[in-house]
């Protein structure tokens, strides 16, 4: 798998402009960001050799090198998910290539279902935690020594310098966000009425189904992490409603602002 990631690495390291060290993760919905990115160059994962393709819609599928107020980043427009028939080596796949290629801040952004009685569609929730109910883990087998720890410490698996960070744009800018823990599931199944009360039980706000193995590649190779969900449907207790994929796009698509103004006032200050 290394030689693999190298291999992908150094096309992108031969192809790339400018001197990223900020990765951003656009999830369902929310590539609109990659629409006001001062592009450099934009490379579609189908050109990058034995690199995989999302087959999801609302993902691009595009590596993005370029700037956003001022700062050279890299957005990955596009994310393998397990419920796709990915191994875990596989969905984390671009992380291990992003630090490669010489990334250390990572930012992730998923849609997901609000369990948290004072959230609403439209809500951006910064993630301060997460739970993985994935039933599997991208650091099962044989441990790389040189990548990283075989036991990896998760206490902070997201970077309280980056969450203050990101509340002081918020308030800056007079931007709404909440907070919370994210539970991480397989899917491709939206959650019962009975699971989604489960889960905030558990401790969860929200679920979604990535994110979890990516920030934990990343604290493995020694990337800080933010991340957020933009709330696409609720699972709250008497407020649970059919929902579906389209439905999911098109409420993060309306609350995407929200997001990409957060991101872009961040920048800078990261």
């Amino acid at each position: 798998m290394l030689e693999r990631v190298q291999k992908i690495a150094q096309f992108l390291n031969d192809n790339k402009q400018g001197n990223p060290k900020i990765a951003i993760v656009l999830g369902s919905g929310l590539g609109n960001l990659g629409q006001i990115v001062e592009k450099y160059v934009e490379i579609p994962y189908k050109d990058i050799p034995d690199y995989p393709v999302s087959t999801v819609q609302g993902h691009a599928s595009t590596f993005i090198f370029g700037k956003l107020n001022g700062v050279d980043i890299v957005v990955l427009n596009g994310r393998f998910h397990y419920y796709e028939g990915y191994d875990m080596k596989e969905v984390v796949l671009p992380i291990q290539v992003l630090k490669e290629i010489g990334i250390e801040k990572l930012i992730l952004s998923n849609a997901a279902g609000g369990m948290n009685p004072t959230f609403k569609v439209g809500d951006v929730m910064i993630i301060n935690d997460h739970i993985n109910l994935f039933g599997d883990n991208p650091l099962l087998g044989k441990n790389e020594d040189k990548l990283g720890p075989r036991f990896l410490d998760m206490s902070e698996a997201y970077s309280r310098a980056m969450r203050k960070t990101a509340f002081k744009a918020a308030k800056e800018h007079k931007l709404h966000v909440q907070e919370g823990v994210y539970i991480g599931v397989s899917g491709p199944c939206y959650e019962t009425p009975a699971e989604y009360r489960m889960f905030h039980i558990m401790g969860a706000d929200a679920v979604g189904m990535s994110t979890v193995p990516e920030t934990i590649m990343a604290r493995y190779r020694g990337m800080e992490v933010f991340a957020f969900s933009v709330i696409t449907d609720l699972g709250i207790v008497g407020q649970v409603e059919n929902v579906s994929h389209e439905e999911v796009l098109k409420a993060a698509q309306t609350a995407a602002p929200v997001m990409e103004k957060l991101v872009f006032e961040m920048l800078p200050q990261l």
